[in-house]
């Protein structure tokens, strides 16, 4: 076992990534070592994105790893393992979830958890990965003007035992990053396109020249996401290029 080997558990930090971040600094800490919290004061999401959590509501975690085996280039597989892995807790409770391209959880068109991956590079491979992630387990009023939060317990209609799912998503991401380590890069690749939300069906967007119609085609190597459009051409995406029209 790697992830979960050593586990920090606190009840209030400004967020689990940055607590991360200060003990990379400091004193490199053994490989897997899971971070948790009941609360953050600052939780992070995406660039320019918090991340709204009740105390002791919801699951808040964070996973050092030193995936030296990677290339840089190829650092979006570190993205893939770990949506993978939340998604698999999720879709053992419901058939609705998907994994929302790069890497937020959706049950339906709603959010149910995101990730918030921070790579460093040395050399030619990456030096060290922090990976936060942020369910939402048993809170049931969202307060932030987020558009499209959901829970476990409203997926499910009923509460969960925070402690039974922590454990249960250490051991989900402790298997898919022994993928990585073994080299099953191709095989994530295509078990993250089969959960793709919005893959392969014709749904409404809009980018910088407007609305429009595309069908998610795949996800490159390099992460960016290509969308065919109807008239038959092919767009290449970064990040907070493309919006997806709910």
């Amino acid at each position: 076992m790697i992830i979960g080997s050593h586990i920090l558990q606190h009840e209030k930090v400004s967020s689990t990534n940055t607590l991360a971040a200060a003990l990379l600094r400091d004193l490199y800490p053994p490989e897997g070592t899971v971070i948790t919290a009941s609360y953050q004061e600052t939780g992070r999401g995406q660039p320019g994105n918090r991340w709204e959590s009740e105390p002791g509501k919801n699951l808040l975690m964070s996973v050092i790893l030193y995936p030296v085996m990677v290339r840089p280039a190829d650092q979006f597989i570190i993205s893939r393992m770990v949506s993978l892995a939340v998604y698999d807790l999720v879709s053992a409770r419901t058939s609705a979830a998907r994994i929302k391209w790069p890497n937020d959880i959706y049950v339906g068109n709603d959010k149910i958890a995101g990730i918030l991956i921070e790579n460093s590079i040395m050399g030619q491979t990456l030096g060290s990965s922090v990976a936060g992630i942020g369910l939402n387990v048993n809170q049931t009023g969202f307060r932030s003007g987020a558009p499209n939060p959901v829970s476990l317990k409203q997926v499910t209609g009923k509460a969960h035992d925070l402690k039974d799912i922590t454990g249960e998503l250490i051991s989900l991401l402790d298997r898919r990053y022994g993928m990585v380590v073994r080299g099953e890069g191709a095989l994530l690749k295509s078990e993250y396109h089969a959960a793709l939300y919005r893959a392969g069906e014709w749904q409404r967007y809009s980018d910088s020249s407007g609305k429009f119609e595309g069908m998610i085609e795949r996800v490159m190597p390099d992460g960016m996401l290509l969308v065919r459009r109807r008239d038959g051409s092919s767009r290449k995406y970064a990040f907070r290029e493309i919006d997806y029209i709910l």
